[in-house]
């Protein structure tokens, strides 16, 4: 990504809607599944560093991040170990594997997304989880993917088939961010018919009252993804295991 959108997750991914209840469902997500502390976790591609506080809370971690400045932030900010790294080859040698191995919002940036998969597998011990979540829907592909860097964004069983064909056994794939999908989808839709050109959906953080109402909306999702599989949003979640053979 550019260094104006680093710049941009910076300041704005411990406030903004979007980062604080993607934050709150991954760590229920975390909770049901492993219902124990003390998790060997790595993050890649932490960014700026903003999941590594939630993550933390579940065990030790590590990241590993490509851009050097948000690298240095991230760890002089959590006091977590952040490694210099990118998928599919250029990961960092680990002495031992990870019970978790978490991609937020990574796998639609790098070109070959079924060997970062394999790659990601490989970090992960037998039994282990991998929690993925990428963009959804190709025909909502906007110019805030234009200025992400996003190769692509996925169909639920697309992504599902790669993460399959990697060898994992899917425990959950759901969609996420689904209470907002009417009003993103129509506004990305709109843009498209008219050929407008906007900026990234983050690049003007919303104001203070539209970022609370925004926030209590996406977070009513929160205790209904603990129970039921959403069949369609903004953005996918897959909770993947690795076999014990």
């Amino acid at each position: 990504m550019d260094r104006e959108i680093y710049d941009n997750m910076r300041e704005i991914e411990q406030t903004h809607w979007w980062f604080v209840v993607r934050r709150k469902i991954i760590a229920d997500q975390i909770s049901q599944l492993l219902q124990v502390n003390g998790l060997r976790i790595l993050e890649v591609g932490c960014g700026t560093g903003g999941n590594l506080e939630m993550l933390s809370v579940f065990g030790d971690v590590i990241g590993v991040e490509p851009d050097e400045p948000s690298r240095l932030y991230a760890s002089e900010r959590s006091g977590i170990e952040i490694l210099s790294g990118y998928l599919p080859d250029g990961l960092p040698n680990f002495d031992s594997q990870f019970d978790l191995v978490t991609a937020f919002d990574v796998i639609e940036h790098v070109e070959d997304d079924q060997s970062s998969i394999l790659a990601l597998k490989q970090l992960i011990s037998p039994g282990g989880f991998l929690i993925a979540t990428v963009p959804a829907y190709p025909w909502l592909w906007s110019s805030h993917d234009v200025h992400h860097h996003h190769r692509r964004r996925y169909l639920r069983g697309e992504f599902q088939g790669y993460i399959r064909a990697a060898g994992f056994e899917i425990r959950r794939a759901t969609y996420f961010n689904t209470l907002l999908f009417p009003p993103i989808a129509a506004t990305r839709l709109i843009r498209w018919l008219t050929g407008g050109v906007s900026a990234s959906d983050d690049a003007a953080p919303p104001g203070k009252l539209v970022n609370a109402i925004l926030t209590f909306i996406f977070s009513l999702e929160q205790k209904i993804i603990r129970h039921l599989n959403f069949d369609f949003g903004v953005s996918i979640m897959i909770v993947a295991q690795k076999s014990i053979h």
